[in-house]
């Protein structure tokens, strides 16, 4: 492994990169803004895959959360980053990607006290692989359908990665509110 595989991009408060540091220093009660990114994998009957983060994770150990997220390297393209974290955490090669939340940002604090405070960009993408986790990233997944995602979330959002409870709510997938209209359940 490079030195620039440890690697992170930090940005100033416009998103520009202003510097690298050590991944492994990041990740702290101080965090600086770096880069990142979030990916929600759907298979061909329109489930989305979420995982539950491995408990050796430094940050949100053992939490439900969307398919993958990680840090693309200094240099690196974000989608041939996405799709090497893709590989590397589940076994999966992509078939399409799409930016979905190009701007995405988010600061949140774990029960450890570690922060994180990144730019965010969310895509979504598709497989027709069935994942192969690396378990040392993750500990289960799943495959569900987005409106049972979208109720769960709002019933018990603290079972989830707090990123991905806030970019549920900035994706109409992951909405239940349509369906129960259509069935008469809107008040």
């Amino acid at each position: 492994m490079d030195a620039a595989s440890d690697l992170v991009v930090l940005l100033d408060e416009e998103g520009r990169p202003i510097g690298t540091a050590p991944k492994a220093t990041v990740h702290g009660a101080d965090t600086p803004l770096h880069l990142a990114f979030s990916c929600h994998v759907f298979d061909a009957y329109g489930r989305v895959l979420v995982t539950r983060r491995a408990l050796a994770k430094k940050t949100w150990p053992g939490v439900w959360t969307n398919s993958f997220c990680g840090h693309p390297r200094p240099g690196e393209n974000v989608v041939d980053a996405l799709r090497r974290h893709a590989a590397h955490e589940l076994g999966l090669t992509l078939d399409t990607i799409e930016t979905v939340l190009p701007h995405f940002r988010y600061r949140a604090t774990d029960a450890g006290g570690t922060v994180e405070n990144e730019i965010c960009p969310v895509f979504i993408a598709h497989t027709a692989d069935d994942p192969q986790p690396n378990l040392a990233e993750v500990a289960e997944f799943a495959w569900v359908e987005p409106q049972r995602l979208g109720t769960a979330l709002q019933a018990t959002p603290w079972a989830f990665s707090p990123w991905l409870v806030l970019q549920a709510e900035q994706l109409r997938a992951y909405d239940p509110a349509p369906a129960e209209a259509a069935a008469g359940g809107s008040s």
